[in-house]
């Protein structure tokens, strides 16, 4: 085999590396606000796109909200032993408690499907519970989960006041990754967040990867051949 197609196929080989590599750690979480408003606390990643779900939680469009069980539950206000709005929020909220618990909000889990790669999404997290969690995939591959205890800061331990337990929680993946599908889950009462926030991925096509691929097999190739003749 000869210098150029041995170069060649470490490219490739390295290529194909690169290009099917899904790192566990593909999501990484950080803290926004603390300051509330009457309509919550809101992202300040810019070209962040919000729900707020002063309409209900979007069943069609670009984000889409599903659940096992009936629909997305909004809520507004707080139920004693049901759900309680986030420190300083008057706003509508989406609220998520475990099917079995017989309240409102009772969905056990929230599914959100984008319908293009984002690289980042946020939430208001109110009343941070050790019990909630997020869960983000890229189609069916799961990249990431956090749990509340995960939240720089937290007590995870559900306080309706504490600034520490009603925070804006960032999540942005980590270069060359993106996820298109985010799970809220909540095994006790109750997961209520408000203001999701997402931002669409700025990724090369793969025919760019492609292309810069080949350049350098290429590239690699002319430089045997002219130290070949140099020989």
């Amino acid at each position: 085999m000869s210098t150029v197609q041995k170069l060649s196929l470490a490219l490739v080989g390295t290529a194909v590396l690169l290009m099917s590599a899904n790192p566990a750690g593909a999501v990484s979480l950080s803290t926004g606000s603390t300051t509330p408003t009457a309509n919550g606390i809101f992202s300040t990643v810019p070209g962040a796109v919000t729900v707020n779900f002063e309409s209900g939680a979007p069943t069609t469009g670009f984000a889409k909200y599903s659940s096992p069980v009936g629909t997305p539950t909004v809520v507004q206000g707080t139920v004693a032993d049901q759900y309680a709005a986030p420190a300083g929020d008057t706003s509508k909220y989406l609220t998520i408690s475990p099917v079995s618990s017989n309240i409102k909000g009772n969905t056990g889990s929230v599914t959100i499907d984008f319908a293009q790669a984002l690289d980042y999404f946020g939430l208001q997290w109110g009343s941070i519970d050790t019990y909630n969690s997020i869960a983000f995939f890229n189609g069916n591959t799961l990249l990431n989960t956090f749990t509340g205890s995960q939240v720089p800061g937290t007590t995870a331990s559900g306080n309706q006041t504490s600034p520490q337990d009603n925070v804006f929680v960032n999540f942005l993946a980590d270069p060359g990754q993106t996820f298109n599908k985010v799970v809220l889950s909540s095994s006790g009462i109750a997961f209520e967040s408000d203001n999701h926030s997402y931002r669409l991925a700025s990724v090369p096509e793969p025919t760019a990867t492609l292309g810069l691929l080949a350049f350098g097999i290429m590239s690699a190739g002319s430089f045997v051949k002219r130290k070949s003749k140099l020989v």
